[in-house]
């Protein structure tokens, strides 16, 4: 007679210290959840008492101490009200502007009228746009698993310290201000997971151990997707199945079923981090994608696709961006970078046509299906990494309409052949860089879009010159915030 995957649970877990292989999924095919619902509590209350006490010692002013330096590295400017935190972003982009300008001096480009501010500013600087929401805003969340402040190996929240140093300490970030409380909630879940598992977590690939990350993403309706990466080691697949289905029952039918999970992944990677082609997201349960609305479209979003971290203010940036490209009709908005498509698809009615760059294959798909669900036809993307994508379709296009650029790279910056492809494009005469570090790589692509012709460095088209710089700030309580950067020739 099959078991339910209550009864399951409990029988998985009293093998577990005999044998990981005497737990075979043969001997419990799987049964609707939905069948045992009113059993969920019994099974909750067995779990809570036979769970295995965790290690370390519980040291409340240690723990303390952790969670304020946390803060101080995670959230440095929560103390200051929102209207202070503000000021301190606009300097600190004011100090990037007065860089790039002393820079662009020493490239030669001293003639040029925007060096000469008596300011000291490469452009004029807008005052930060404030994001509409404060607290809670993320909707994505990273979560590591190491030791804790007292020595709990099986600890899942932030890192405090750097591997370089050996001084790594992992703190749970039930304390901070801009992670939901969805978010922390799955963490503390997932945590009380692991202490009853027999696995180890993997805390150095070569040291062995198994378990590893948790992301959660949530969305403006309150769906909630988990994922959950895994080092296989050497485990057989019949093992690696015995502990899907020991996450799977615990988040559906055991005590992380008060999470309220939409969607449940588990990946097997043996890299740091892996994309879906490298190590597939494996669906254990629920919907295989989380959407959301912004700007009045629907976006699908899958477990690896990139999608900006705060909603709302995501909503004030793509605005901040519609305006300063000034796309019209007569003119092609190039998304590079694209993601989900978000912003491309926000300005194509603004634009004659869109054409996307994106490397993850996912995401691609994600903005395809995007488009043609919000009815919007003007648009096409393109998979690939763009320092091949890019300059193989400006190369080749044979249309005359002026193009508009619009780059939002990660942290590492945009690659020099992106750099060389737009520089050299005649038909691109307006270029808006979004970075969310532009002290940063961003600061060399700044310099290598503005700086004299180079032969020798292939940069021959004319140089662009900042404009105008626009803060929006979509991370509060910490030092970031988005820089949009208008550059014209």
């Amino acid at each position: 007679m099959a078991l339910s995957c209550s009864l399951r649970l409990i029988c998985l877990r009293a093998c577990w210290p005999v044998s990981l292989k005497q737990a075979s999924l043969s001997s419990a095919p799987d049964e609707d959840c939905r069948q045992v619902a009113g059993r969920n509590e019994a099974t909750r209350k067995r779990w809570m008492k036979e769970k295995k006490p965790r290690q370390g010692c519980s040291l409340p002013g240690l723990e303390s101490f952790w969670e304020e330096r946390l803060t101080n590295v995670a959230t440095p400017l929560w103390r200051f009200p929102y209207e202070e935190q503000l000021k301190v972003k606009s300097e600190s982009q004011k100090k990037v502007l007065q860089t790039l300008a002393s820079c662009l001096r020493e490239l030669g480009t001293d003639k040029l009228e925007i060096t000469q501010r008596p300011d000291g500013l490469c452009c004029p600087l807008h005052s930060v746009v404030p994001s509409p929401v404060i607290n809670g805003y993320r909707n994505k969340s990273t979560f590591s698993v190491n030791k804790g402040p007292d020595g709990n190996p099986k600890t899942v929240g932030l890192y405090v310290g750097t591997g370089r140093a050996r001084n790594i300490v992992c703190v749970r970030a039930n304390h901070l201000e801009n992670i939901p409380e969805k978010h922390k909630q799955v963490a503390q879940y997932y945590e009380e997971f692991l202490h009853q598992s027999p696995l180890d977590p993997c805390l150095l690939f070569h040291q062995g151990g198994h378990w590893r990350e948790l992301i959660v993403r949530t969305n403006s309706s309150g769906h909630t997707m988990a994922i959950i990466t895994f080092h296989p080691q050497d485990l057989s697949q019949e093992e690696l199945c015995t502990q899907k289905a020991l996450l799977k029952d615990f988040f559906t039918c055991g005590p992380g079923a008060v999470c309220n999970l939409t969607s449940l992944y588990f990946q097997e990677s043996i890299m740091t981090r892996s994309s879906h082609q490298q190590s597939p997201y494996q669906l254990l349960y629920g919907e295989p994608y989380i959407f959301e609305e912004v700007l009045g479209l629907k976006f699908r979003i899958s477990p690896d696709a990139f999608f900006q971290i705060n909603t709302a203010g995501a909503e004030v940036l793509y605005q901040t961006v519609g305006k300063l490209s000034r796309a019209d009709k007569n003119t092609v908005l190039l998304d590079v970078c694209c993601g989900t498509g978000a912003i491309g698809l926000s300005l194509a009615h603004q634009a004659s046509k869109v054409v996307g760059v994106e490397v993850v294959e996912q995401a691609v798909e994600d903005a395809r299906w995007n488009a043609a669900f919000n009815g919007i036809s003007n648009c096409e993307f393109h998979s690939g990494k763009a320092e091949t994508v890019l300059p193989q379709f400006l190369m080749s296009r044979e249309d005359d309409r002026l193009l508009v650029a619009v780059v939002n790279p990660s942290r590492a910056g945009l690659h020099y052949r992106v750099v060389r492809a737009i520089r050299n494009c005649e038909a691109i005469r307006t270029l808006i860089y979004v970075s969310c570090k532009p002290e940063g790589e961003a600061m060399r692509n700044f310099l290598e879009f503005c700086c004299p012709p180079d032969s020798g460095k292939k940069l021959v088209g004319k140089p662009f010159a900042p404009l105008l710089a626009v803060p929006v700030d979509m991370f509060p309580h910490t030092i970031h915030c988005e820089l949009v950067m208008l550059l014209t020739r």
